[in-house]
């Protein structure tokens, strides 16, 4: 009868080993699959901004300063409402780095666009600060450790940074304005460890207008 309870004993341990480990596995896979869910719609945001770039006279349509990503998007309704400004960063959210969005309202106007460009840079530094609650126009994407940009310009990738990447001021831009809209984006994120989904992610962007085969 000893014999029998221990047996009993060890194999009700195991299967409460058993049922704990098919849990955990299960935790770990819906905590994947969420994480995954929020990357894939992180990123087809991110293309459809980038699909959506419009380079207009006496604008930048896109600058990245290490900090932000500027651009200057049109927009997707019908009728077309005007273009947009929209700002991608990365900033401490309740002590944890986040990758954040941001968009402006239509604009119609250069004055309009220049305002949204300047706020758009300030957000990515203050988030707004002084304002109640979040600022208006901001989504927190998913937590995010790092990113880099590069610019694929005259048949080859250049740091996002380097001269050799930067547009043309706005200055200088009049009717071959779409030229200064770079070939290709590379994206570089690293994804914080200690979540389901960890690690770089490396995704190209190809301008549909001039981009050719690029990849």
């Amino acid at each position: 009868l000893l014999v029998a309870i221990a047996i009993m004993s060890l194999l009700a341990l195991m299967s409460w080993r058993g049922l704990d480990g098919m849990a955990r596995a299960q935790e770990q896979t819906r905590a994947r699959g969420d994480e995954l869910l929020v990357l894939e719609a992180a990123l087809a945001q991110w293309t459809a901004d980038l699909d959506a770039l419009q380079a207009m006279d006496q604008t930048t349509p896109i600058d990245w300063d290490g900090q932000v990503l500027r651009l200057t998007r049109r927009g997707s309704g019908t009728p077309d409402e005007g273009a947009y400004v929209v700002a991608w960063a990365r900033r401490a959210v309740n002590g944890t780095d986040q990758w954040l969005r941001w968009q402006s309202s239509p604009l119609r106007t250069l004055g309009e666009w220049n305002t949204a460009w300047q706020r758009a840079a300030l957000w990515a530094r203050s988030g707004g600060a002084g304002n109640a609650g979040a600022e208006r126009g901001e989504t927190v994407l998913m937590p995010l450790q790092d990113w880099r940009l590069f610019y694929y310009r005259d048949g080859a990738w250049y740091n996002g940074l380097s001269s050799s990447a930067t547009a043309p001021t706005p200055q200088t831009m009049g009717p071959t304005a779409p030229t200064n809209i770079p070939d290709g984006v590379r994206l570089q994120i690293v994804l914080p460890p200690g979540r389901a989904l960890a690690g770089t992610i490396i995704r190209d962007w190809v301008n549909p207008t001039n981009g050719g085969g690029k990849s």
